[in-house]
């Protein structure tokens, strides 16, 4: 990720959504080194915010509805979330939950894309995101896999005014050229039941290294580490509880 501090239209934030918020934490604190802190305040509902040093840098959460997945989710920064919703409706997105005032922090919104892609955004107030990026431990990349790319591309562009970088076997989203993730079209190796999704990588001093300790730790590996050609080395994971994830070797372009 080229972006270091959140920017409107960028990824400013990660979350976990878990069946289990202890497991996640110690699962979490294993492999990352994260220090874990659940505010106390009863309206906050459990929230647990994920710290490197003194920088929060992602949260844990317990499941807020029956039919929420256990997932990591990622949160865009918007400047105005209201005026955000009215355009990805008129694009075909859906908003799911929002907008709502999250206490002092900010605004929230979990909306999806016309493809089916749940994905969140952020209207800051005094919180405003990760205060670390692409550093051992901390979100790095995010990437979309879709089943219709050139509708998720259109929309996108729209909503957030992303710029594209596209080679042979991959697209890159960018904010004003900085770019942040990726798209990867859903193919017939994706079983039907996968809806699309976001999926955030994390970064690590060393991949094979990471992916070691999280299966020794309870998780699984459903791509192992890999060397991408002309890009990182990369792994995605399954936390214990089912979360999937992705981690990359810090340093690496993606």
């Amino acid at each position: 990720m080229e972006l270091d501090k959140p920017v409107p239209g960028g990824p400013c934030w990660t979350e976990l959504g878990t069946s289990d918020v202890d497991g996640a934490r110690r699962f979490y604190g294993e492999l990352f080194g994260w220090r874990s802190e659940t505010d106390p305040r009863q309206e906050a509902g459990g929230y647990t915010m994920a710290h490197l040093g003194d920088s929060a840098v992602a949260a844990l959460a317990p499941l807020y509805q029956p039919e929420q997945p256990v997932a990591w989710n990622v949160s865009f920064g918007v400047s105005d979330a209201q005026v955000t919703c009215r355009l990805l409706t008129e694009l075909g997105g859906r908003v799911l939950v929002g907008p709502m005032d999250v206490l002092e922090a900010g605004r929230f919104v979990v909306a999806a894309d016309p493809v089916g892609a749940v994905f969140q955004l952020w209207q800051a107030r005094t919180f405003p995101g990760a205060g670390l990026f692409n550093v051992p431990g901390a979100l790095g990349w995010v990437e979309l896999l879709t089943r219709d790319a050139p509708r998720a591309e259109t929309f996108y562009t729209t909503v957030f005014g992303w710029t594209v970088r596209t080679s042979e076997n991959y697209t890159q989203w960018g904010v004003g050229g900085a770019d942040f993730g990726g798209m990867v079209p859903m193919d017939d190796k994706f079983p039907p039941e996968v809806p699309p999704h976001w999926l955030p990588y994390f970064a690590v001093a060393d991949v094979d290294d990471a992916t070691a300790v999280a299966t020794g730790a309870g998780g699984t590996a459903l791509m192992e580490p890999t060397s991408v050609p002309d890009g990182p080395r990369i792994a995605v994971l399954r936390d214990p509880q089912g979360a999937m994830f992705g981690v990359y070797r810090a340093g690496d372009e993606g």
